[in-house]
């Protein structure tokens, strides 16, 4: 019998595959005294001895040489005459693992980690930040618990909740981590694969945070919908050649509602060479319905908390069209559509937060830009827009987009940031980035 194998101040202001692994099984009440690599019956040594025939135990034609054991007694034996040649105890003959035989399939393989954010030893992490590991395989979502996925401070665990998509375990927390500590993150050994391989050892890595308090508003938490680039529940349209970075997702409409992009279906979602990242719709297969459910919710969620914010620190800055100028961190509020005839900065830190409230439509002109400064990050700009959004052609826009309605990036547009809405998202030549984490 083979043996079994082991298997991440202030503001300036103006993927190993699965192995499968052949055994070769003997039951209590088998014997392979001969012939036991599948070399065609060994032929009958026991001949006309007539001693039960045990030498055929290969069989002539057992291809996996699967151990032939249900040939150990055949039909010699009972005449020393007719064990001559072993064939006729050949168990499953012409068949490849053969009726006695174990052919395990079975991923022996442990996950490891491939990625962690933020980065071990990172330094100046914003408070308001997410914890995310990254494995190797798909991973059992019941064992990634805030037991096995751990962030502490010191010896006090940090409350949060984990959530898990295409691979990616993300901890959010319940409350803004602390100025200037030093965290560390840990992912046990009680973490499993689909097939309950464990992580060969405890992953473990520390970060610390941003020394300065943060400007403006808490950040709007998205929960799964910040994970895809594009979020939508109408239609998503494309006039090719676009480049996105991240995901894409529909629900509930269905994937034919995904037009534009040439998708090859991979598992439970789709790809394209215009996209890094996966194309998901609500009639992928399991679990991407669900999920999609999840991040649709989440969406409309982090849309209401935007738009519920009260005291707004600007409101109605420039009658509705901000024309070069410079944006502190803060909240902003318009009861009017807002237009961006000409460019705009957002100059803040990197913890420093934007919320821009907008009661009608959001206008970018075309050829014009919204650019950071000081450090500030696309993942804390946050535009809540009731009506619909235009950013013209060959634009650049920052920030996550929270649209009631639909929004559309004109030729050769592009954002670093986040598309989420409640209609359709419509794209031409475009190039859509999810902001670094």
């Amino acid at each position: 019998m083979l043996p079994s194998m082991p298997l991440v101040r202030r503001v300036l202001l103006t993927a190993l595959p699965s192995l499968a692994l052949l055994t070769i099984a003997c039951s209590d009440n088998d014997t392979l005294d001969q012939g036991t690599g599948g070399a065609g019956g060994a032929a009958g040594s026991a001949g006309r001895s007539g001693a039960s025939g045990n030498a055929g135990s290969a069989g002539k034609s057992d291809i996996a040489g699967s151990s032939g054991n249900a040939g150990s007694l055949g039909n010699a034996g009972s005449s020393g005459d007719a064990g001559s040649s072993g064939d006729a105890g050949s168990s499953g003959s012409n068949t490849e693992a053969g009726a006695a035989g174990s052919l395990e399939t079975g991923d022996r393989i442990a996950p490891v980690v491939l990625a962690v954010s933020p980065l071990d030893g990172k330094t100046q992490v914003g408070v308001g930040s997410t914890i995310r590991v990254t494995f190797s395989e798909g991973m059992d979502a019941s064992t990634l618990t805030t037991q096995s996925f751990r962030v502490t401070l010191g010896s006090a665990t940090v409350p949060g909740h984990i959530s898990y998509f295409q691979q990616t375990a993300t901890f959010t927390p319940d409350a803004p981590l602390a100025l200037n500590s030093v965290y560390h993150a840990a992912v046990s050994i009680a973490a499993t694969d689909l097939a309950g391989n464990t992580l060969v050892k405890e992953h473990a890595w520390t970060f610390t945070t941003i020394a300065l308090p943060a400007l403006g508003p808490t950040p709007v938490q998205l929960g799964m919908a910040g994970n895809y680039a594009i979020l939508a529940k109408a239609a998503i349209s494309n006039v090719p050649t676009s480049a996105i970075t991240g995901n894409l997702g529909l629900s509930p409409a269905a994937a034919s509602y995904v037009t534009g992009f040439s998708q090859t279906k991979a598992g439970n979602h789709w790809t394209s060479p215009q996209v890094i990242g996966g194309i998901f719709a609500a009639d992928n297969d399991p679990p991407t319905a669900s999920d999609l459910t999840t991040a649709v919710a989440n969406m409309l969620t982090a849309y209401t908390d935007a738009a519920g914010r009260s005291s707004p620190d600007f409101v109605n800055l420039g009658a509705g069209a901000i024309d070069g100028l410079t944006l502190v961190p803060g909240l902003y509020n318009w009861q009017s559509t807002l237009t961006i005839p000409s460019d705009v900065t957002l100059a803040g830190a990197a913890n420093d937060v934007w919320i821009f409230q907008i009661s009608g439509d959001l206008k970018l002109a075309a050829a014009k830009a919204m650019t950071l400064s000081g450090g500030a990050r696309a993942e804390n700009v946050f535009w809540q827009v009731a009506g619909a959004v235009d950013f013209g052609t060959t634009s650049h826009s920052e920030g996550i987009v929270l649209c009631k309605t639909a929004i559309t990036l004109g030729t050769g547009a592009s954002i670093n940031g986040r598309l989420l809405a409640q209609t359709a998202v419509n794209i031409a030549s475009s190039t859509v980035t999810e902001p670094a984490r």
